[in-house]
């Protein structure tokens, strides 16, 4: 991924955006309507929504006996359910698990090859669609969304991976002449906050003694300065943070 987007910039001077991945979902209206959404900004009013259907999948995983414990908590993890198991031999095991397509286009293969030290084969199919609590993640800078950040996700893993955006994004998104509020929202409620602290001048050190009250009055024009410059400053986000968005474990 990362070579290929390299070379696009080289090539073609193209600064490609990159996102999360996400699947195709089945929303149901209150008005008895059905809408394939295929990406978060696609999704209708949540006044609107009835419910939210995601495809499920049928894997089966077969590894040697060893690592049957990392990769069952593996699927676990994902919202799996177990449906079967079946040694093939002494130290072979078959295991057939039944889970949400979006927990797997993540990083699933990655982690499923790293605990079985490279061992376990993977296969699915797509068994059909079926109810789901899910909710878009969006993330605010300085209380404006960052379409290309938001994600459609489980609501018992949505605090959790909004927390680690905004402490990733902390740390990627340079400093500027203004505090940069970084927020991870459900909607209006605010469930993760990060500040990117601003860069400051000392506007004091030219003062040398003397009355208290100048220093005051050089402090509150500079406070006042950073207010206006807040309200038309301009959050740029490095192309570094959609890359690490990506890579969060």
């Amino acid at each position: 991924m990362e070579i290929v987007q390299e070379r696009l910039f080289r090539e073609f001077d193209m600064d490609v955006v990159t996102t999360v991945p996400n699947v195709s979902y089945k929303v149901y209206t209150t008005q008895g309507q059905v809408v394939d959404v295929h990406n978060p900004s696609g999704l209708p009013a949540p006044t609107l929504i009835d419910h939210i259907e995601e495809p499920f999948i049928q894997a089966q995983v077969i590894s040697k006996s060893e690592f049957y414990g990392p990769i069952m908590k593996l699927c676990l993890d994902k919202r799996g359910i177990l449906k079967s198991e079946h040694y093939l031999t002494a130290d072979r095991v078959e295991l057939t698990y039944e889970m949400p397509l979006s927990e797997i286009v993540f990083d699933f293969y990655d982690k499923l090859k790293s605990i079985s030290k490279g061992y376990a084969s993977f296969d699915y199919h797509v068994i059909g669609f079926r109810p789901a609590k899910l909710v878009k993640l969006d993330i605010l800078l300085n209380g404006e969304p960052a379409d290309a950040l938001s994600t459609l996700i489980h609501q018992d893993h949505a605090y959790e991976f909004g927390r680690k955006i905004c402490e990733k994004l902390k740390e990627l998104i340079p400093r500027q002449q203004f505090d940069i509020a970084i927020q991870a929202a459900i909607g209006a409620k605010i469930i993760a906050r990060e500040t990117v602290r601003q860069v400051r001048k000392d506007v004091t050190a030219k003062c040398y003694g003397g009355d208290i009250t100048r220093k005051r009055k050089l402090l509150e024009k500079q406070k006042q300065g950073k207010k206006r410059m807040r309200q038309i400053g301009q959050v740029e986000v490095p192309q570094s943070a959609f890359m690490a968005v990506l890579k969060l474990d």
